[in-house]
């Protein structure tokens, strides 16, 4: 079975209240994590018919702050389909309701697992590539899954060659004392 990635888009978009935000009065990182991780559940419990669970989460950089009283929009879609897991592309945007400027805040690749009912793994629908964009995307997911095994691998324990690094940390904020 297959599904295209417009059949599961999900999209909401929150006020963002005093009671969100941190000590500087800016949104708190952690609320916009929160709101990510609930969209990314939806898309993927949408597209899998299953409940999901958060395997992993690819990188969040907070690009613009977000201010009290502006509405938040998180648009999520899925870039990419395995046999149980699903990579969850996530949008976050912010607008001022005064000046209706609108900022892009972050994006992030959620991986997300469908379980059965009773917890197990459970397949998950393929996905539609019906543009370049989609198609685009699903390779980029491919070659981000590529990069993270080799970040993994090159600094295993039982793999990682200190003399390779040595020299690189000599331009950096540290003090060696081997």
């Amino acid at each position: 079975m297959f599904k295209s990635a417009k059949e599961s888009q999900v999209s909401i978009t929150e006020l963002m209240l005093p009671a969100h935000s941190n000590f500087s009065g800016k949104i708190h990182g952690g609320h916009i994590l929160n709101l990510m991780d609930q969209i990314a559940f939806a898309c993927a419990s949408k597209h899998s018919q299953n409940y999901c669970v958060t395997a992993s989460v690819n990188r969040v950089d907070f690009l613009n702050p977000i201010e009290v009283g502006e509405l938040v929009t998180l648009k999520a879609s899925v870039n990419y389909t395995g046999r149980t897991s699903m990579v969850i592309g996530l949008r976050v945007e912010s607008e001022n309701v005064q000046t209706g400027e609108v900022k892009h805040c972050n994006s992030s690749y959620f991986t997300m697992v469908a379980k059965d009912s009773n917890g197990k793994n459970a397949s998950v629908p393929g996905l539609i590539l019906d543009s370049e964009q989609s198609v685009r995307r699903f390779s980029r997911s491919i070659a981000r899954q590529e990069q993270a095994k080799n970040r993994t691998s090159q600094f295993k324990s039982s793999e990682f060659k200190i003399e390779d690094h040595i020299d690189a940390l000599k331009a950096h904020n540290v003090k060696l004392e081997l």
